[in-house]
C-alpha cells in the first residue's frame, strides 16, 4: 500500500508539472554571483551587516558560490534604506517592550547585460526591556533579519522572472 501511494505522488507531481521555484532563480542568477552594497553615509556599519546576510542568503538560498564581479555571471548591487524602527508593544505602565523593524532594499541585478531593478523590503520584531533603549547588538540583529527577509522576498522575485522566461520560451 505504501508503495502505491508513493507511484501516486511521485506521478500526480510529475504529471502536474511541479517545478520547484529555485529551479527558476537559479536559472536567472547562475551558479556564480558577486555582491557590493552601496555604503549609506548616514548609517555605515549597517553595511557590513548587509552584505554579511547577504552572502550567507546567496550561498543558502541559491546554492551558488560567492566570486568577484570578473567571474560572476550575476552581478548584485544593494542598496540599503536607511532603517526605522517602530514601536509594537507596549507594557501596562505604558513603556515600549517591543518594536519592529523595517528596512527597504533596492537591488540592481546585472547578469550578462541583462539588468534588472527590484525593491523589497524586510521587517524583524524585537523585544526589549520595559523603559530602556535598543542597544546596538538589538538594533545589528534586527537589521540582519530583516534584511535576511528581505533577501527571501527578493528571491521569489527572481524566481516569479524566472518562471515567466520559461514559459515564454516554451511558447
Amino acid at each position: 500500500m505504501k508503495i502505491i501511494s508513493f507511484v501516486l505522488v511521485l506521478l500526480l507531481f510529475s504529471a502536474c508539472g511541479y517545478v520547484p521555484s529555485a529551479k527558476y532563480s537559479r536559472e536567472i542568477m547562475g551558479e556564480s554571483i558577486s555582491t557590493s552594497v552601496k555604503i549609506s553615509m548616514v548609517d555605515p556599519e549597517n553595511t557590513v551587516i548587509i552584505k554579511d546576510a547577504i552572502d550567507s542568503a546567496i550561498i543558502e538560498v541559491f546554492h551558488a558560490s560567492l566570486t568577484t564581479k570578473a567571474l560572476a555571471k550575476t552581478h548584485l548591487v544593494l542598496t540599503l534604506s536607511n532603517p526605522r524602527y517602530e514601536a509594537v508593544q507596549y507594557d501596562k505602565e505604558g513603556f515600549v517592550v517591543a518594536y519592529r523593524a523595517y528596512i527597504n532594499l533596492d537591488i540592481l541585478r546585472d547578469s550578462d547585460g541583462d539588468k534588472d531593478q527590484y525593491e523589497t523590503k524586510g521587517t524583524y520584531d524585537f523585544s526589549i526591556a520595559p523603559n530602556a533603549v535598543i542597544t546596538d547588538k538589538q538594533r545589528f540583529d534586527a537589521i540582519r533579519y530583516s534584511s535576511i527577509k528581505a533577501i527571501k522576498s527578493f528571491v521569489s522575485q527572481v524566481s516569479a522572472d524566472g518562471s515567466r522566461a520559461s514559459k515564454n520560451k516554451d511558447n
